[in-house]
């Protein structure tokens, strides 16, 4: 199969590495790509929001799949026009990508078919939405409705902080993506990531992670696309995993169908464990980042078979495997991050770094001058499996020991829920 990959990030090039492991594979494109996906593909530069140049690419080079890493070109139709034009693509229409694409959508869809969340309210203009955060109090959280790179979120802790957070959207922070906001009930809880392989009738369940979104230690600061994650998480009991089938993904996949946009691709849904069981805080169209790299280490199937089910409307016939291990990835950030990062600085080491047995997924890394130098916010992902969290932990942070990168830095304590839990037996 001769297969395109479609984006630059971490999360791609841990695609790209398990893609490549395929015996079904007989050629890779990627685009744009990055160093790190290059040593699997060839790297091509495609205008990716053109779709019909993405297409006649796709027919030039008689690519049998597309995959499509990030959610903009999902919410944008690239999978429609494609289709549109005799290709394969696993991920969503641009109608079911609006789980991503707009959070009031998904709120709304949640109220109509009963599923789990959080109460909410939806604002088109500032006034109205700071009268219901006065009304409702703090903490509270505040969410621009579409598209921000993980950053338009505020978990506020005060009144003050919330009113803040939605003048900064309403003033153009997130662009169009804060023209509405959503108000949120501020759950407690454990968050967790849940995945499923979706056709548009059948969710396989695709694996669990736990992510960490803050920028600090202690899951401090503010917000970012990831930090760092590990798969499995512990909190996803059994029970749970059962109660989130029942209770969201399998209403969910209903209300799509009734809705006349069925979902297929990969469905993640982001978790609160609470008291009274799961409730979804929001829904990805696609593999997370930095979730993607530590399921990818523990999947034991061919990756394109899956996914070519999923195309295909044959899941119901098929299953997932897992490695008994558990994996963990730590994210690697220029300096800025999650503001404006430093771009530029060298980084040296990755080769010894990875001597253990760790993989380093390239996220924001370009070539300057023959040295592999840093390209974004999120730079590299340093992830190992072992036989506990605790384990693949310390191979994690030992082969950042061996990284010289000064301008970078990361979190020390990826994991330390899943730490706790193995130290203290809880």
């Amino acid at each position: 199969m001769n297969v395109l990959l479609l984006g630059s990030g971490g999360r791609e090039h841990a695609l790209a590495w398990k893609i490549a492991a395929s015996p079904l594979l007989t050629k890779l494109y990627a685009s744009p790509g990055n160093p790190g996906i290059g040593r699997f593909a060839e790297l091509v530069k495609l205008d990716i929001a053109d779709h019909s140049t993405v297409a006649a690419f796709c027919q030039e080079k008689k690519i049998d799949l597309v995959v499509v890493g990030p959610e903009g070109p999902l919410v944008a139709g690239i999978a429609d026009d494609l289709r549109a034009w005799g290709i394969r693509v696993f991920g969503p229409s641009r109608a079911a990508a609006r789980l991503e694409g707009s959070k009031g959508f998904t709120k709304d869809l949640c109220a109509k078919f009963n599923i789990p969340t959080a109460a909410y309210g939806r604002f088109g203009d500032l006034a109205a939405a700071k009268a219901y955060v006065e009304k409702t109090g703090a903490p509270i959280v505040i969410k621009a409705d579409g598209l921000a790179a993980g950053k338009g979120v505020t978990i506020a802790m005060t009144l003050e902080e919330a009113l803040a957070a939605l003048e900064a959207c309403f003033d153009g922070a997130f662009g169009s993506a804060g023209a509405e906001v959503v108000v949120e009930e501020y759950l407690t809880g454990e968050e967790a990531s849940f995945f499923c392989l979706c056709d548009g009738a059948t969710a396989l369940r695709f694996g669990t992670a736990q992510d960490h979104k803050r920028v600090g230690d202690g899951d401090t600061g503010p917000n970012t696309g990831g930090m760092g994650a590990y798969s499995p998480a512990p909190v996803m009991t059994p029970d749970m995993t059962e109660r989130t089938m029942r209770e969201i993904i399998e209403p969910t996949m209903r209300g799509m169908a009734n809705l006349g946009a069925p979902f297929a691709g990969i469905l993640f849904a982001g978790l609160m464990i609470t008291d009274q069981g799961p409730k979804l805080i929001e829904y990805n169209t696609r593999f997370g980042d930095p979730e993607c790299q530590v399921l990818m280490m523990r999947l034991k199937d061919d990756l394109l078979v899956l996914l070519n089910a999923a195309v295909d409307g044959q899941l119901a016939h098929m299953s997932a495997r897992w490695s008994d291990d558990a994996a963990l990835t730590v994210v690697m950030a220029a300096r800025g991050y999650p503001g404006t990062p430093e771009k530029g600085s060298v980084i040296r080491g990755l080769d010894e770094a990875a001597s253990d047995g760790a993989e380093i997924f390239h996220a924001g890394t370009a070539i300057n001058g023959g040295a592999l130098v840093a390209n974004g916010g999120r730079v590299l992902n340093v992830t190992a499996t072992g036989t506990t969290v605790g384990e693949a932990q310390k191979k994690a942070y030992a082969a950042i020991d061996r990284i010289d990168w000064p301008q970078g830095f990361c979190r020390h304590d990826i994991g330390w829920r899943a730490v706790d839990r193995e130290q203290t037996g809880k």
